[in-house]
């Protein structure tokens, strides 16, 4: 589908995400999204806008770019990522991100070590290995556990991740405003007007934010890009995977053998992806891919 036949942006493309959450005028869709994901943890009342690029202590560190970064009025802070393709040690690359708003929170001089909640929410264009089968599970909520009694250790650190590809609801089967959300993310771009069931303040403003004739020249040039870079990274990884690079790739590092995933690499890099973009995707260290890809551009 070009972006001639669809009436309203794809989420799922940096562009449209951060139109439609990345804004001060459309922080109320924000507010609304993650006040359905914590509804049983009080109700989200503002929200400002935090930098979404987080350095380390030195130059040295690698640093952190967030989707979205914000905090609430009350000192939650909440990143929430759109992930368009799976990574390899996404988990992992989870748990780290969430350690720079932790990390921030600390005083000099004296301080009791007391903490605000942090949120990470990733909504996921693709679903974990370990739940693909279970196609009803796709929110999870995560937190520190005990293991033998089974009970909550720690409330201040939440992974929230919504495997979107699960979600197979149609809009006649819609029961929650939780539903609803999940609805209009997968499905926005597919659609030509807004639905019935979905005729409410906040998703008539979701579909008039996400309206493309009603885009500057400018706003329809930058997302023109964005959803080529979008469309360019399935292509990408859709090659790799048919050509049997992407599996195995783990069991070739483990050898030595990294051609596979530099060959991913030089794709990515000739339909301009960032050279983070890449690590993420292809979990080089980022020294290796640079080496390599100066030798290809070399050539």
């Amino acid at each position: 589908m070009s972006i001639s036949t669809e009436k309203y942006i794809n989420p799922f493309t940096d562009f449209g995400f951060k139109k439609l959450f990345g804004t001060e005028m459309n922080k109320d869709l924000l507010m609304d999204f993650l006040n359905e994901l914590i509804y049983n943890q009080g109700k989200i009342k503002e929200v400002k806008y935090i930098n979404p690029e987080q350095l380390g202590r030195s130059e040295d560190d690698r640093r952190a770019v967030f989707d979205i970064y914000c905090e609430t009025e009350t000192g939650e802070r909440f990143i929430v990522e759109m992930q368009k393709a799976k990574l390899n040690f996404f988990k992992d690359r989870s748990v780290y991100y969430a350690s720079f708003p932790i990390r921030e929170q600390g005083l000099k001089g004296d301080w009791d070590y007391s903490l605000k909640a942090v949120y990470t929410v990733g909504i996921l264009n693709f679903v974990f290995n370990e739940s693909k089968d279970d196609k009803s599970y796709y929110h999870s909520e995560v937190k520190l556990m005990d293991t033998k009694k089974k009970t909550v250790f720690y409330d201040k650190l939440t992974f929230i991740y919504l495997e979107m590809p699960k979600f197979s609801k149609s809009i006649e089967q819609l029961e929650t405003r939780f539903e609803k959300w999940m609805y209009v993310l997968k499905n926005l771009p597919k659609l030509q007007e807004l639905p019935p069931q979905l005729q409410e303040r906040i998703f008539e403003k979701i579909f008039r934010v996400a309206e493309i004739a009603g885009m500057n020249k400018q706003e329809i040039l930058e997302y023109e890009d964005s959803l080529k870079k979008y469309r360019d990274l399935y292509s990408a990884l859709d090659t790799a995977e048919k050509k049997g690079i992407t599996e195995g790739i783990t069991e070739g590092i483990k050898k030595g053998k990294i051609e596979g995933k530099i060959e991913i690499a030089k794709r990515l890099l000739e339909k301009g992806m960032s050279i983070e973009e890449i690590c993420d995707v292809t979990a080089l260290p980022e020294k290796l891919l640079l080496s390599h890809m100066q030798q290809y551009l070399s050539l």
